[in-house]
């Protein structure tokens, strides 16, 4: 908590004035944790298992290897792929319904209105917005949605597609610097706002002109008080007590 509060933290109305001030010409958002709570990736796997949309193989496969990333044994790149190729062989068309199920039955809800409202003004002002996200792409794509981001500008995690089917051929997987990198491969190169809720955000943040770490993680918390950078809480999410 000590450090939280030692650095500056925005309320809705000084957050939304910071942003809107810059007269941003490009914004950049991570999804789980900043545009809503919670983690879209790993909830879709565990549901995806639950419901028997992916084999007991495929699932055993995942557990063990989830087990092992929260252990530290499985990298944050390789596990954030892996989430993604656990699909393949089943249809795209019946992965993208199962996305729209997943998100509309257990993430919309968790949509922080702060956020909605920024991106619904940003929007209107002509601003371009971009959604990057290490969460496979028919779960982002669904979910970014009510924000009016299109999917052309969504980059997250995929896989190659054939003939309507999902493979295990990676396309991209945008995490740590990987988000900076799949940003600038779509001509991003300095976007004026970034807003990110984890330390997987820091070199995305780090490339904006200015930087908003929104729900931050306390690795987050601690990279924004040595850059400098003020926090956001939505009031959804706000620490006890303030």
């Amino acid at each position: 908590m000590n450090d939280v509060l030692s650095i500056h933290r925005l309320d809705t109305q000084e957050f939304h004035s910071s942003v809107l001030s810059l007269s941003p010409s490009v914004a950049v958002f991570d999804c789980d944790g900043t545009l809503w709570s919670g983690d879209a990736g790993s909830g879709f796997m565990k549901w995806t298992i639950e419901t028997g949309l992916v084999s007991r193989e495929a699932a055993d496969w995942i557990d063990a290897r989830y087990r092992g990333y929260l252990r530290g044994e499985v990298s944050e790149l390789a596990i954030c792929g892996e989430m993604v190729q656990m699909y393949q062989r089943l249809r795209e068309d019946e992965m993208r319904r199962a996305a729209k199920a997943y998100f509309e039955g257990h993430v919309a809800r968790n949509i922080f209105p702060e956020m909605l409202a920024l991106v619904d003004e940003l929007r209107s002002r002509g601003v371009e917005i971009w959604a990057v996200s290490s969460t496979n792409n028919w779960v982002i794509e669904e979910g970014v949605k009510p924000f009016g981001i299109p999917a052309e500008r969504v980059l997250a995690a995929c896989v190659e597609v054939k003939n309507g089917l999902v493979t295990d051929a990676i396309r991209d997987v945008p995490t740590d610097e990987g988000k900076v990198a799949s940003l600038k491969r779509s001509g991003v190169l300095a976007p004026d706002a970034v807003f990110g809720n984890s330390v997987h955000d820091a070199a995305m943040l780090a490339m904006a002109g200015k930087a908003f770490p929104v729900n931050p993680t306390a690795a987050l918390v601690e990279r924004s008080h040595s850059e400098g950078w003020a926090v956001y809480y939505p009031a959804s999410v706000a620490p006890a007590g303030t």
